[in-house]
């Protein structure tokens, strides 16, 4: 049994974790502690506040007592805001305060992009768009090439977990461009676990989506790979395409 740990922000899309052990139909439990989001705002000094390491920290005892191997910090908004270097060291803070390796949803979407042999990808993007560029600038420092970014402009995470299945296609369909190889979804307050093979039919590509990545980065810092077709190309067990 391998027991991954998510500290996840508020109470918005966290069925999507429950949802993906299920699929993954393997030894693999995940485990879930909620910290405490602040402000629910998609705004810059709100989203630093939402990552601070005083607020990672208080989370990190319940993932201890259930025996998580690995962390995952499960916001993508909440660490890229700190661009590439400052999310480097709130991961690095996270890993010597929990005593295991670590990680967050922003480097998930990196190494997935490298682990399906993809450099040319395409956002859909729930935030506004001065924050979705502040993920697109994080994304290219992880050596991608973004090629267009769709900004929804939603202020609070209360309201993108309120999004269905038609809701979520609508903005892939809108951010996928030909020249994309892949389409990113980041948020993790955004409901996307049951609607991954959908999306990839519907644009003949790879998806990649916010508790997707956070789920697959845990399972790579654990040195595992599970063969869920329905999470996904990502979850398929290709073997690494250098790019």
């Amino acid at each position: 049994m391998t027991a991954l740990g998510f500290l996840y922000p508020g109470h918005f899309a966290e069925d999507d974790y429950p949802r993906i052990e299920q699929l993954l139909g393997s030894d693999i439990r995940v485990e879930l502690v909620h910290t405490d989001i602040g402000e629910d705002a998609h705004r810059v000094d709100a989203l630093r506040e939402t990552g601070s390491a005083d607020r990672l920290a208080q989370g990190m005892e319940g993932l201890r007592l259930a025996g998580a191997e690995t962390v995952v910090w499960a916001c993508t908004s909440g660490s890229f805001v700190h661009g590439w270097e400052g999310a480097q060291e709130q991961v690095r803070n996270l890993a010597r305060v929990a005593g295991m390796p670590a990680s967050s949803t922003s480097f998930a979407f990196v190494h997935a992009a490298r682990e399906i042999g993809v450099r040319r990808v395409a956002v859909g993007s729930t935030y506004p768009e001065e924050v979705t560029a502040l993920f697109a600038e994080f994304l290219r420092a992880g050596g991608l090439e973004v090629t267009g970014a769709r900004s929804s402009g939603i202020v609070t995470a209360a309201e993108v977990g309120t999004w269905g299945e038609e809701d979520v296609l609508t903005l892939a369909r809108a951010a996928d461009a030909a020249d994309a190889q892949a389409v990113l979804l980041p948020d993790t307050a955004l409901h996307t676990a049951a609607h991954l093979s959908l999306l990839e039919k519907a644009l003949s590509k790879p998806v990649l989506t916010a508790n997707q990545v956070t789920v697959w980065e845990g399972l790579r810092l654990a040195d595992r790979r599970v063969n869920a077709p329905t999470l996904g190309t990502l979850f398929t067990r290709q073997p690494l395409v250098q790019v």
